[in-house]
């Protein structure tokens, strides 16, 4: 790092405005679209199916396509690339706005997914890169604060504006923070760059259609029949191409996935961690918030306003989870999260009735919150623990990729429960489906606590910062 680095010249407030105002967009449309859907279904005439595609549009391009964004910004430079997918999500949102049935929008939402794709892993890299070792828990705290804002103010912007003017201007607001965001990342984040190796085509190809094949399968499997040749064969197709893309990934000299990565055991159990995580929370999202409108009757807003709460309190938690990260460690924080978050699916599903009184929920709703909050930056911290700077870039793309593959698979397999049982976007049956679609997800998170006692502990982070605050400090007295 040269004595131009962006942490040398550049005010910390700044490149954290410009790395995460960018991602705070994307986040924000991860959940902005669920207290939408009711009113997709009834003015767009969408299926139960074709709602899960417009969350899975996203989640899926998002997931085939990041570790790909993540080598095109080593070779070609990451804010370039950045940059790019700041546009793409922009115009991408305005497209969607313009979508006049559901096919148009679920393509329009895979349009975003492959911005967001070069989004997400990137911001995290460039604000890593961009702030001291020591600084970096609490920069990172941060970031992860703006991510919970996004998945706190979304449902609560999703529902206003829905209710206020119309679905359409969910993804107009878009336009201007992507236009902000694009002026911020040219002032405050210079070009970097990591190992320019050829592009992993092949590597792509087989990872993005796998991912497609499983999640397919799943999303057909109650209409199409569980044994029928459509589903069964996508199921099949997917697991296969998967594991002939793990096999490529071993054998390539330039993987889209280094598999050395993942004998670093902070990475590897975070990564774990991370997918059980996505997958138990965002699919009893899905689940819930449409329980709220379609048996209690709420509107769009004031299903948002019930389910802050839950969504607010990453927004508080987030920040302070990575203030003391550094001096606590990840692993206390990550299994509590989780621990909180499955405990409160179980108290919802025991809880849940058509006619539940809302003071009910509101004890489970702030203990998921917390949860989502103590899990959200210790977890990215924990990533990029014991990862050199140059796999930054790499780890960061590898843990988005999974954690959207969680959220994808989480509502695909949650929602095959939900209409397994008989579940329907109707008040008559919704209570007795979606509870044990609420169960599975509570105990996702509950399996994904036990295995996240197994990430290093605090003495693991402090090594690491110490030798990093070393190095820096090396560099900076030979420029």
């Amino acid at each position: 790092m040269s004595a131009t680095s962006p942490r040398a010249v550049r005010p910390i407030w700044l490149v954290l405005l410009a790395a995460a105002l960018p991602m705070f967009m994307a986040t924000l449309d991860n959940l902005v679209m669920t207290n939408a859907l009711p009113v997709l279904h009834a003015e767009l005439g969408a299926s139960v199916e074709e709602l899960q595609w417009f969350i899975n549009a996203y989640t899926l391009a998002f997931a085939s396509t990041i570790l790909m964004a993540v080598a095109l910004g080593d070779r070609y430079g990451r804010r370039t690339v950045f940059l790019f997918g700041i546009v793409l999500f922009t115009v991408s949102s305005a497209f969607a706005a313009l979508s006049t049935d559901p096919t148009q929008l679920i393509v329009a939402r895979a349009l975003q997914g492959f911005g967001g794709a070069a989004i997400m892993p990137l911001s995290l890299a460039l604000l890593a890169g961009s702030v001291s070792a020591a600084r970096r828990p609490l920069a990172i705290g941060i970031w992860g604060g703006v991510s919970g804002l996004g998945v706190a103010v979304g449902p609560l912007i999703g529902g206003a504006i829905v209710e206020g003017l119309n679905w359409q201007s969910i993804f107009w607001i878009n336009v201007p923070i992507g236009i902000i965001s694009i002026a911020l990342v040219a002032i405050a984040l210079p070009n970097s760059f990591g190992a320019r190796a050829r592009a992993d085509v092949l590597g792509l190809v087989l990872a993005g259609l796998g991912i497609l094949g499983l999640v397919f399968g799943i999303v057909r499997g109650n209409d199409a029949g569980w044994t029928s040749v459509e589903v069964l064969g996508s199921l099949v197709a997917g697991v296969a191409l998967l594991i002939g893309f793990l096999v490529w990934e071993s054998r390539t000299s330039s993987p889209l996935l280094p598999l050395r990565l993942f004998r670093d055991r902070s990475f590897t159990v975070a990564n774990i961690v991370g997918f059980g995580f996505s997958f138990g929370i965002f699919g009893a999202i899905f689940l819930l918030i449409q329980f709220l409108q379609v048996v209690q009757g709420a509107s769009p807003f004031e299903a948002a306003l019930q389910t802050s709460p839950w969504t607010l309190a990453p927004m508080v938690v987030a920040p302070l989870a990575g203030a003391f990260v550094g001096r606590v460690g990840f692993r206390p924080f990550i299994v509590a999260g989780l621990v909180l978050q499955s405990a409160a699916l179980f108290w919802i599903a025991l809880t849940m009735s058509s006619d539940v009184a809302y003071a009910t929920l509101v004890p489970p709703f702030i203990l998921a919150g917390i949860g989502m909050g103590l899990v959200f930056a210790p977890s990215s911290t924990a990533v990029l623990a014991t990862m050199t700077e140059r796999d930054h870039a790499k780890a960061s793309g590898a843990n988005s990729t999974i954690r959207e593959i969680g959220v994808a698979l989480g509502i695909a397999v949650l929602t095959a429960v939900f209409t397994g049982n008989g579940g329907e976007l109707t008040p008559t049956g919704y209570v007795d489906a979606a509870v044990p679609a609420v169960i599975v997800g509570a105990a996702v998170l509950l399996v994904a606590a036990i295995g996240a006692l197994a990430l290093p502990g605090r003495r693991v982070l402090a090594e690491q910062q110490a030798v990093e605050t070393t190095a820096e400090s090396r560099e900076l007295t030979t420029v």
